[in-house]
């Protein structure tokens, strides 16, 4: 069965992501690219109405909401990682709820629960459906890694299938629907690490430092004075969605799945020795199909907000990190000689060749 495994995952990534190749010969395809990019230009210019730099940081939260994924926001407090999504939220018009994630939430917290309710005319009772913050458009979960396993499995079924199951009974989340979630990396006592099957549910880790001094400069300046800025909703939900499905029509050259396929298959350690010595070194596992899927994915969001319809290796590669780095577990020999996983990112598009196909 291995020396199957390369083509069944090729072939899992065509179907997945790669969609008819003449697709954006459509002019409604076409019309609906340009509305993209211009819609990209108008919502970074409201939230810059808020937000001091942080582009790489915005541009990653902008390609997940145009690919209809998830993330995770890393960075220490005071970054304005909350202030981030709920601007994101307000300048789209979206429904946003904020989770705070404690060791005490449960399940039925996030989700909801059936709860008595009684017919003031009749006197009978019956049990009715009260939903909880889960149903929102943007959902933020606030330190999500302080709370135990069970409850963060509570949104496993709501990121990968847009319901929630209460008591044997299904209900379907509104689209589009977005989960962002936070976590402190320097305050680790009294933690619950997140799962590898919920971390891989992420499309990206989105890293985030502190600005530079004038930008931070400028932070101290404008959050200190009064601010009421007024939002336009150049797009909307429905809009969203739409952008969603065009992302999935955008077409990609097979070198490029190949690439992005290579990639995540060199992270993995081979006890045959056909992975490079660093992997085998230092990952204890590596990472999924998912993140071929998702590298993929963000290219084809990032070469529409760019203006092509076309994806080139330079779009795979600059979306790497943020794909990877959550994906690939390090072992101990990693930790031992202060190896992290964006490290061993690095290292890996150093170590796969770009195919030379002129792209």
């Amino acid at each position: 069965m291995a020396f199957h495994e390369e083509d069944e995952l090729t072939g899992a990534v065509h179907e997945a992501v790669a969609g008819d190749p003449t697709a954006l010969e459509s002019p409604d395809d076409i019309d609906l690219a340009d509305r993209l990019r211009a819609g990209r230009e108008q919502i970074l210019s409201e939230i810059r109405k808020l937000i001091i730099g942080q582009e790489g940081v915005i541009d990653q939260v902008l390609l997940s909401l145009f690919v209809g994924g998830n993330s995770l926001l890393l960075g220490v407090p005071g970054l304005a990682k909350t202030l981030l999504i709920r601007t994101v939220a307000d300048v789209l018009d979206l429904r946003f709820q904020r989770i705070q994630f404690t060791p005490d939430l449960m399940p039925s917290d996030i989700t909801g629960t059936d709860i008595i309710q009684e017919d003031p005319e009749t006197g009978r009772r019956t049990m009715t459906f009260n939903p909880g913050p889960i149903f929102a458009n943007i959902v933020l979960a606030d330190e999500i890694n302080r709370t135990p396993p069970k409850t963060q499995s509570a949104l496993l079924e709501a990121m990968q299938e847009h319901r929630v199951t209460v008591q044997g009974k299904t209900y379907t989340l509104e689209e589009p629907f977005y989960v962002f979630a936070t976590q402190n990396p320097i305050e680790l006592e009294g933690t619950y690490p997140l799962p590898e099957a919920q971390l891989d549910r992420f499309m990206f880790e989105i890293v985030i430092d502190h600005p530079p001094e004038e930008e931070e400069l400028e932070v101290v300046r404008t959050t200190t004075g009064i601010q009421a800025p007024d939002f336009s909703h150049a797009v909307t939900g429905p809009d969203l969605v739409a952008f969603q499905g065009l992302v999935r029509r955008v077409p990609v050259p097979d070198a490029v799945l190949r690439y992005a396929v290579s990639l995540v298959r060199t992270t993995r350690p081979s006890p045959n020795g056909t992975t490079p010595e660093f992997v085998r070194k230092w990952v204890a596992f590596g990472a999924s199909v998912r993140a071929a899927q998702y590298l993929i994915l963000g290219a084809k969001a990032r070469a529409l907000t760019q203006g092509r319809y076309n994806v080139s290796f330079d779009d795979v590669r600059h979306l790497a990190h943020p794909v990877l780095r959550h994906r690939v577990l390090t072992n101990f020999h990693a930790e031992s000689e202060g190896v992290s996983a964006s490290d061993i990112v690095d290292q890996l598009l150093e170590a796969v060749p770009v195919p030379a196909s002129g792209l």
